[in-house]
């Protein structure tokens, strides 16, 4: 059968084919953008249920994380807010009042780019974030983000 009978020329049959691969590659990171921004949703809705004093050290560690590794995407893990690369859980906060804990902690994951010889903190107990606990924040999850 000849292009003629058949409507479409080779070439033509070939971009359509292109157009839609690249429809589905559009579809598919759209979703994966869609994804992202409802885990972010998911980790501020939990960070705003949290009692104030919980949801003020969360929203101070979010920013922080925003801040010093933006390439870290928002999820929640556990039902806590958690920062991932690569799909894997880098770092996390847990507040007090989760589990009835007299503080909230900032822990890590063995994603987090944190080794330093045989022996490292895997969390850390947060009562309140000052100047100088800002900072100490922002440089262990800028290591962790590596």
């Amino acid at each position: 059968m000849s292009d003629d009978e058949q409507g479409f020329s080779a070439d033509e049959r070939a971009a359509m084919k292109e157009t839609a691969a690249e429809r589905r590659a559009q579809a598919k990171r759209a979703k994966a953008a869609d994804k992202e921004a409802a885990d972010l949703q998911d980790v501020l809705d939990k960070i705003a249920e949290m009692p104030d004093d919980d949801r003020a050290l969360a929203e101070r560690i979010h920013a922080i994380v925003g801040r010093v590794a933006p390439e870290l995407a928002a999820r929640t893990w556990y039902g806590m807010p958690a920062y991932t690369k690569a799909g894997k859980v880098v770092c996390f906060f847990k507040p007090a009042g989760k589990f009835k804990s007299r503080y909230a902690t900032l822990g890590f994951e063995d994603a987090a780019a944190l080794d330093d010889g045989a022996l490292w903190p895997t969390s850390l107990a947060v009562l309140a974030i000052g100047d100088a606990e800002e900072q100490q924040i922002a440089d262990l999850i800028a290591r962790a983000a590596g």
